[in-house]
Order: C-alpha cells, then structure tokens, then sequence
C-alpha cells in the first residue's frame, strides 16, 4: 500500500466513524495532494453540500466516501523523502543597546517537520524567527538553505521561505481577490486560480466567509486567511510568529494540526517553525521543542539537562503541601516546589506515574489537575 492508499483509508475510517469535519479536512489534503483540476471542483462542488443547512450529517458523510472511491482510482502523487532544508550553525546576535544576546544555536530543520520554538517573553523567539528568514543578520555563525541555491536575503529565496509575523499586514478587497492575486504573482496555472483558491479556503475553515471583505473578518480568522494565502505560494519553510495568539483553545487546536498535516503533503511537503506561549497545544503536534532562557537554547534530551535525571511530576490538589507530602511519601520525594497554583514534584527516575497513581487512590487528595512533564518543556518553566 503507497502513501496516498493509507491515507485515503485513513479518511475513510474517520467519515465512517463519523468524524465528519477531521474526514472533510484530510479528504481536502488528499486532493491537494493530487493536484488535479477535475478533483479540486469535485471538492468545491462537495463544500458546498458540506456547508449548506441542508446537508445532513449521513448525507455529508454517503457524499465524501463516493469522492474516496473516486480518488482510490486515481495514479497517486510521488512522495518525496524528507529532506534537510536549514541548518544553523553557532548562530549569534547581540544587541548592544538592549543589552541582551542570543547565544550560539545550532540546529536543523527538515521537511515534514513541526518545531515548537517556546520560552518567555524576551528570550529571544522572534529574533531567531527573523534571523531565520533574512530581516536581521547574525552576529556571528551561519544559516544554511539547502532548499535553494539562491543567496541569502534574495527575492528568489524569501519565495519559498515565508515569515508569517504576530501582526498580520493590512490587506484590501476580498479574501478570494487577496488569494487569487497571490497566486497570479506565484505563476499557478491560470485555469487553476479560482480552484486553488477556493480549494485552499476551505480547507482552513473559511467557506461560510468568503464573500466577505478581508477587514470584516476577526483576529482570529485573519490569521486562517494569512495562513491559507501563503499555503498557496507552497512555501518549502513556514515561520510562525505567536500564531495561536488570537485564538481561542478549540481553534489553536484545530490550526496546530492542521499545519502538522499539511506540512507531511506528498506532494509538496515544508518544514515549520512556530513560536508560541501555549506549551502544551504546541508540544502535542512538534518534532522537538526548542526552548529559549535568556537567549540560551535548550534542546529536549540534553546532555545538560540535568532535570532529566527525575521524573517531574505537575499536580494541583485541594490540600495542603503537608497532606500532599504525607500522600506520596512512600515514593520518596527528592524535592517539591510551589508554581503558580501547582506543585512539582520531583521523584527518582525508576518512579513512574502509575506508581503516583497508585498512591493517590489511596489516599483523600482531592486531585484538580495531574500531568507527567518529565519529557516536557514545561520543566523549564517552572524554575
């Protein structure tokens, strides 16, 4: 069975199990992945049965499973290997005046991959994002594009590297003007334009808007749009400033996965980098995780990484410290600390969360919140 085959059966199983609007967006990433015109008006024409109030939920589901059978016929797309796409090598930038510095960074990014780019505010996420693509010059070091033979900082470059900051430029006319000109500048085949466009609205969850001028949608939707009118230049590297950050928790949900799946395409897969506060929504759907404390990256699994010789353990209770300690005991707790409203917990390696577990249903701890961080970059937080 080929990639597109598991895929296709992937949908199927979702529209069977009726989860109708996972099965209607990865049904929208196969037909990308095909690239065939008749497929993107099949899913147009099928859009608008999603949407409309009169569609029920079996008549929806009946319709994308025929759309399935159809595209089992079709030849699949060549999947291409993942490849290197950056890699930074002791990257430096000091900013003299602010008096603060980005230390040495070396890592790599690869296509179909997601790296979660976390750390508190002024630790140095936004000058790496833009280090990355070209606004601001190392200090010191060098950054590799093994996706272009362009030269760094050239117009050729930056077409197929994207910077997507916190705060989205001001666009003009509609959201079908805006992306049908974006793609009139990418050289996409005329007759494809309108397809593409509308292909790629519905795929970010922007159908029922989009008649509407891009100034009536909200915050939150602009960042939908931005999203899809860059998707559509198919970047090879996405940066992401804070792109959860008008987002209410379902919707960060639904744009992290969304940007997972669509960065694995057969078709045409990219590498993503994205900034954020929300540590665990980001950590959920990330490769790795780099984490910036003052302007010194931290890599899950380094050697340094001395909290990884524990297993950390995060708990909120309706107790006292005392009746906690006296709880676990049997556990042999290293060290506690107090973290804004939760505890840490730090335990030898060798004790699991099924031995915390245990020794909780034991005893009369009211337990409001529990989360295994040992392996999480939540640890680095809480010192």
């Amino acid at each position: 069975m080929n990639e597109f085959e598991q895929r296709l059966n992937e949908v199927e199983n979702h529209l069977l199990h009726n989860d109708l609007d996972l099965g209607y967006r990865r049904l929208i990433d196969c037909v990308l992945d095909l690239g065939e015109k008749s497929f993107y008006q099949e899913i147009i024409n099928y859009s608008d049965q999603y949407y409309s109030i009169n569609s029920t939920d079996e008549n929806k589901k009946n319709l994308a499973l025929q759309l399935v059978e159809k595209l089992k016929l079709a030849s699949p797309p060549t999947f291409h290997e993942s490849e290197i796409l950056i890699s930074t090598k002791q990257v430096e930038k000091a900013y003299h005046r602010r008096n603060f510095k980005l230390h040495p960074i070396t890592f790599n990014l690869q296509s179909r991959e997601v790296v979660g780019l976390v750390g508190e505010n002024g630790n140095g996420k936004t000058t790496l994002l833009r280090l990355i693509c070209g606004e601001l010059k190392p200090t010191a070091g060098e950054i590799n594009y093994h996706f272009s033979d362009s030269k760094p900082f050239s117009y050729e470059l930056k077409t197929k590297l994207v910077y997507v900051p916190q705060r989205i430029e001001v666009l003009y006319g509609s959201l079908m003007q805006n992306l049908q000109f974006t793609l009139a500048c990418y050289d996409t085949n005329p007759n494809e334009n309108w397809l593409l466009a509308n292909v790629m609205l519905a795929r970010l969850g922007l159908w029922p808007y989009k008649d509407l001028q891009w100034r009536q949608l909200s915050s939150g939707y602009k960042m939908r749009f931005e999203l899809a009118r860059t998707l559509l230049r198919r970047p090879k590297v996405l940066l992401l400033d804070e792109p959860l950050a008008n987002l209410d928790i379902l919707a960060q949900q639904i744009i992290l996965e969304d940007l997972k799946f669509l960065s694995q395409s057969i078709r045409n897969p990219f590498g993503v980098i994205l900034s954020s506060q929300q540590l665990y929504e980001v950590e959920k759907v990330s490769t790795e995780v780099l984490f910036l404390e003052q302007g010194k990256l931290k890599i899950q699994g380094d050697k340094d990484d001395l909290e990884g010789d524990f297993t950390i353990i995060e708990i909120d209770v309706n107790n006292s410290k005392d009746e906690l300690l006296t709880a676990l005991s049997k556990l042999e707790i290293k060290q506690i600390k107090f973290n804004g409203g939760s505890y840490i917990a730090y335990f030898d390696t060798e004790i699991s969360m099924n031995n915390v577990f245990a020794e909780i249903g034991k005893s009369d701890l009211q337990v409001k919140y529990i989360r295994d961080i040992s392996k999480s970059s939540r640890r680095f937080f809480v010192n």
